[in-house]
């Protein structure tokens, strides 16, 4: 297999070692995954069965995720003192540990604690997974590796709502949890065993850096949170106050720490930031497009939980098999072009489904779904090549970190578009328009490092040459 063949001149590991690496990646990101969207779906199950509202059970949820995204900065900079292998074991044994908690909760408060250790192990590993991916493959195929974890997270995405709908329908909700235990057993002994060693950094940690990392991350979920469910203008208003003052406090510290959490120079390279900009807009259409289908599909059509959620599978399913092939041919061509083409079949996916109607019916829908997913499909593994491979090695950690931030913070402005508009009374047809002009600006983006993106195309292809 491609992947897995070593030729002279390539850095990463060898192709054998290689292979063992990405099943300890693979194993460790569809947990974290599959978990979210598993969990999701049980919500209500879960609520029932522990006598609770459904507006304190759906902290099930937001803590994950609430502490998931405001770590995910700090552990990208904690990698580079203790290396990101050590991190990776750290992580998934935390989330491990706090999933066999969970699956053994009797009450709410109790389930809590353990969801946020989960959070925290989580974003442990998400936090480098991208730039485990570079340090395991040779760089000519950085492309392919992160169009596989583009597969992995798809199919995760695809395969969480109906695991957990098989699950719940012949085991109690803690099995949930206690699925993660022996498949995190397994990755971590093989990411023990794989993953490569690395020298780490000298130098201090940015403790004020993080602190305020963590503030101005949490802050602005907990804000987008807010609007999303329509909270007094004092809340959100708080909230989204306390994230600009964290945010302000963050970057001025970064520009005078000695070592600091995230290098402000990382932004000069216009490649990283122009792909970085096209993400975050990606994926405020992307969470924007999810959240207001559920409504429609439930409220206006008819549909339960478990249609709607089969209604969005073409989506990730699309991804799994476009994303592998898209991350190849970014090894090859401009990655530029490639996401340019998946943003402009997103922005009709997502015009087209801002025209359905009670009358569209299943398969209209289904199309139009599938569409975006092969539109995005085509624009993440190219554009993350591009985010990933404009930067140094040594900047890895730091270009992973912004990544999985960039996903995270896109997707809950997103879903708080959503929200407020709903709030405001609009339609949620506007909302995907809303997604779609989102998506637009995102191609701007990406159309305009298209010359970047040749020239450092051609100086790749003159090195190989070389080699």
């Amino acid at each position: 297999m491609r992947l897995f063949e070593t030729r002279p001149g390539d850095d990463g590991l060898p192709g054998p070692e290689r292979a063992l690496a990405v099943l300890a990646l693979v194993t460790g990101t569809l947990m974290a995954v599959v978990d979210t969207t598993m969990i999701n779906l049980a919500l209500p199950t879960i609520a029932a069965d522990l006598n609770v509202s459904a507006s304190r059970a759906v902290w099930i949820t937001n803590l994950f995720q609430v502490v998931c995204a405001a770590f995910l900065l700090v552990f990208a900079g904690i990698s580079e003192l203790i290396t990101r292998r050590r991190l990776y074991l750290f992580g998934l044994a935390t989330f491990v540990a706090a999933a066999l908690g969970a699956a053994l909760s009797r009450n709410l408060e109790t389930l809590l604690v353990f969801r946020a250790f989960q959070g925290l192990g989580a974003a442990a590993t998400l936090s480098i997974g991208p730039s485990l991916y570079r340090a395991i493959f040779p760089s000519r195929l950085l492309g392919s590796a992160l169009g596989l974890s583009a597969l992995v997270v798809a199919g995760g995405y695809a395969a969480g709502p109906t695991l957990s709908g098989v699950i719940l329908s012949f085991a109690d909700w803690p099995w949930l949890f206690a699925l993660n235990v022996p498949l995190g057993l397994c990755s971590l002994w093989l990411a023990k065993r794989a993953l490569p060693r690395e020298e780490r950094r000298q130098g201090s940690f940015d403790v004020a850096g993080a602190l305020l990392s963590i503030v101005m991350l949490a802050s602005f979920f907990i804000a987008m949170d807010a609007v999303s469910h329509a909270a007094p203008v004092w809340q959100s208003g708080g909230w989204a106050l306390l994230t600009v003052l964290a945010c302000v406090g963050f970057i001025a510290r970064q520009r005078r720490a000695p070592y600091p959490l995230l290098p402000l120079s990382v932004f000069a390279e216009p490649r990283f930031t122009l792909a970085v900009s096209a993400s975050g807009l990606a994926f405020i259409g992307q969470g924007l497009t999810f959240v207001a289908l559920s409504f429609f599909y439930q409220e206006q059509m008819g549909f339960s939980p478990l249609e709607t959620a089969w209604l969005f599978t073409p989506w990730p399913l699309a991804i799994m098999f476009v994303g592998p092939v898209a991350g190849r041919l970014a090894d090859r061509i401009n990655p530029s072009i490639l996401s340019s083409t998946g943003l402009s079949l997103l922005i009709i996916g997502l015009i087209a489904l801002a025209l359905v109607d009670e009358s569209t019916g299943v398969a209209g829908s289904l199309w139009r779904t599938a569409l975006c997913g092969i539109g995005f499909g085509l624009f993440q593994p190219p554009n993350n090549r591009e985010m990933m491979g404009s930067l140094p090695p040594e900047r890895s950690a730091n270009v992973s970190g912004v990544m999985s931030t960039t996903r995270t913070v896109g997707q809950s402005f997103g879903v708080a578009l959503v929200g407020a508009a709903l709030a405001l009374g609009w339609p949620v047809q506007v909302t995907l328009w809303l997604g779609a002009l989102t998506t637009l600006l995102a191609l701007l983006a990406s159309v305009a490092r298209m010359p970047l993106a040749r020239r450092a195309l051609h100086a790749r292809r003159a090195s190989s040459a070389g080699q």
